[in-house]
């Protein structure tokens, strides 16, 4: 069927056309018939050096080899789901870059015991969250840390030999830094041995052992002695972990080293543009650093993929190696991450429009400098319908209003207007399309 409406299509175009229409049916056809060989998103667990099962997810790159794999550290007492940290991973694994994000020990939906925690036993989280992708998957080379985080990955990465970069966020210059949370129960904590505590809003546990293991934490001694290229983000606004101490990183590392400024964002990182922003610099930045072995390529041998996770509309596109983000507006529940599936449609309607008309310029040798194209999509009643079964009987209608710029008489711009509706994309959505699909559920692991 697809066969015979391609023939049928062709038929009635010219060369040149039935060419880019051939390759446009084609991803056409492929997106139709493209589904996940794998789950996107992965439920998993790891035990920490006491034997608990710690909380992760492992998001993966839609439809490829992971270029690399990276760790997130979330800061003190948040977790794993935290919107930041989602937003983030989301940013690398757009360039390819799997995530594992987890819930340190006694927090989350991880094993254990909070006040039995300390600095140490984080770092330690750490170093068992990697070898579990080492066993499991591959090496990360790439450690991120938010906050208390951000200190607990520069402590990782000297245990941790396949780590080839590190990002902090917001992190203190020094562990202890963190006791300025709870300084008015430090006297009742030193005394009593313990103390609950007030963070966030929520009640902690603080143990003496706590404290006394920021202290003996030397944070300067590590960036010393490392010799691994690292990104440190900070916002001048931050009033958790002010500004200086990312000023004390920067002069206490080696180069290579960044900076970057999050000007206006708060400790958390709560507005999400700060957050998508951060998550986009990382993974540019990132990039320089982390080798890639062999250049990545699908898995399938579809040419477009489509991933949907387990929350919300937020979809993940490839093409080929092109990254994508598709969505929905804020005001269908969608969090407007990406263009949506109609936005997407014009899109192709318009670049294509541009390219054919750019295409038959250059054969004509006329002189076209410029082309905009601007669509909008809406259902309108149908007028004088005389087959329709309802009254309220609708179609799509897609207005296109072209723009062009060059040493162009009136004829010419005319021929133009003729030839933009001669474009394959707008050809193929304005004769029959014949839909073929195919579906296959493959239940989730939690491992």
């Amino acid at each position: 069927m697809f066969s015979r409406m391609v023939r049928k299509v062709l038929s009635h175009a010219d060369a040149t056309t039935s060419c880019y229409l051939l390759r446009t049916l084609a991803i056409v056809k492929q997106l139709l018939y493209c589904t996940n060989n794998q789950n996107m998103t992965k439920k998993v667990a790891f035990k920490n050096k006491d034997g608990g099962l710690l909380s992760a997810r492992l998001e993966l790159p839609t439809g490829q080899r992971p270029v690399s794999y990276a760790v997130f550290a979330h800061c003190f007492t948040c977790n794993k789901n935290l919107s930041a940290i989602r937003n983030i991973s989301r940013s690398l694994i757009q360039k390819g870059i799997a995530v594992l994000r987890f819930d340190f020990t006694g927090l989350g939906d991880s094993e254990g015991d909070f006040a039995d925690t300390n600095f140490s036993s984080n770092v330690q989280d750490l170093v068992a969250a990697a070898d579990f992708l080492t066993e499991k998957y591959e090496a990360p080379s790439l450690l991120i840390g938010h906050s208390l985080g951000g200190a607990a990955v520069i402590f990782a990465a000297e245990e941790i030999d396949s780590i080839q970069a590190i990002v902090t966020i917001g992190a203190p210059a020094a562990p202890e830094h963190v006791a300025h949370l709870f300084s008015q129960s430090k006297v009742t904590i030193l005394a009593n041995e313990e103390a609950e505590v007030s963070i966030g809003g929520r009640p902690f546990t603080i143990k003496k052992q706590f404290l006394e293991d920021l202290e003996k934490k030397n944070l300067s001694e590590i960036l010393k002695k490392m010799r691994k290229p690292i990104l440190i983000l900070h916002s001048p606004q931050d009033r958790i972990v002010e500004i200086e101490n990312a000023g004390k990183l920067y002069a206490g590392a080696h180069h290579p080293k960044s900076f970057i400024s999050l000007d206006g964002a708060d400790h958390l990182l709560s507005q999400k543009q700060d957050s998508l922003y951060a998550g986009e610099v990382i993974a540019s930045w990132a990039s320089r650093y982390l080798t890639d072995t062999e250049e990545h390529k699908l898995e399938t041998n579809q040419q477009v993929g489509i991933h949907l996770g387990p929350e919300g509309f937020t979809t993940d596109v490839v093409a080929g190696r092109h990254r994508l983000i598709a969505d929905e507006p804020i005001s269908v529940g969608g969090q407007n991450l990406g263009p949506s599936p109609y936005d997407f449609l014009l899109a192709s309607v318009g670049t294509c429009t541009a390219m054919t008309l750019r295409m038959y310029a250059n054969r004509k040798k006329w002189k076209l400098n410029e082309v905009e194209v601007h669509l909008s999509h809406s259902k309108e009643h149908i007028k004088d319908c005389e087959d329709c079964e309802s009254s309220e009987a609708k179609i799509d209608v897609i207005r296109k209003e072209i723009k062009v710029k060059g040493d162009l008489d009136a004829t010419q711009v005319n021929r133009l207007l003729e030839i933009s509706a001669r474009c394959p994309v707008h050809r193929t959505i304005s004769n029959q399309v014949h839909f073929e699909s195919i579906i296959h559920n493959k239940q989730e692991a939690d491992v």
